[in-house]
């Protein structure tokens, strides 16, 4: 895969240089830049498959450089020191990144995420959720068995967990099976009003009817959906909903 880097510090973008040759020789790296502008034409010149882009950039950042090509032909990874805020983005979207300095591993496994994925349907969506979760968190990207789902975080009443897949649970009644496990949701979905009550349930507290007492308690949903809390967890979920 030929590759183009987008980073204007140079220490940097010279450790992801060596990075990706000693470890991924997969990757050709035919360019970098260091600014948007300068970026743009490397992308127009070269064609790459994979851009590995910086957030902030000095003419800019790298969003400003998705926003402004026409055609997104190329796969993406971030490569950023950004704050904790945009990560959360970078997760609801389901785009790539690697904070800095970038561990060898996680670029592999990147990597290797990028290579298998045959399609680039789903990219517009994903840079759509991102973008537009920039300033708050409205979408989440969700990959399902027939491509990707982009839902309003506010229409996701309960997660539930399958084994290694998660049924998500909409205020449409609407069912999306994804190919992630429940856990991974967990650490997304907590910070934007989120509880586990158990192994098996991830609820919208803003869903939550009515908690019936009990060895662990019963929560009842405004759906009307009833669901178990288990002993461990009953505690901390009856302080998260007083």
């Amino acid at each position: 895969m030929r590759a183009i880097i987008v980073d204007d510090e140079a220490k940097s973008r010279n450790t992801l240089i060596a990075s990706i040759n000693n470890h991924t020789p997969q990757i050709e790296i035919v360019a970098d830049a260091t600014s948007v502008v300068e970026a743009l034409k490397k992308i127009k010149e070269h064609q790459p498959d994979i851009l590995f882009l910086d957030v902030q950039l000095p003419d800019g950042s790298g969003f400003d450089i998705l926003e402004l090509l026409p055609n997104l032909s190329f796969k993406i990874i971030f490569v950023s020191a950004y704050d904790k805020y945009a990560i959360e983005a970078f997760k609801f979207s389901a785009i790539d990144y690697l904070l800095k300095p970038v561990e060898p591993e996680l670029l592999i496994k990147a990597v290797d995420r990028l290579s298998k994925e045959s399609k680039l349907e789903s990219l517009e969506g994903k840079l759509n959720v991102l973008l537009s979760n920039r300033n708050q968190v409205k979408k989440i990207a969700l990959p399902s068995t027939n491509g990707l789902e982009l839902v309003k975080v506010k229409d996701i009443i309960y997660c539930q967990a399958d084994v290694n897949y998660t049924i998500f649970h909409l205020a449409d009644n609407k069912q999306i099976l994804v190919s992630k496990p429940l856990k991974e949701y967990d650490e997304i979905l907590s910070p934007q009003g989120f509880y586990r009550i158990h192994q098996s349930y991830l609820i919208k507290l803003g869903y939550v009817k009515k908690y019936v007492k009990g060895e662990g308690g019963t929560v009842i949903l405004e759906n009307g959906k009833e669901l178990d809390v288990s002993r461990r967890r009953k505690e901390g979920f009856i302080q998260a909903i007083q």
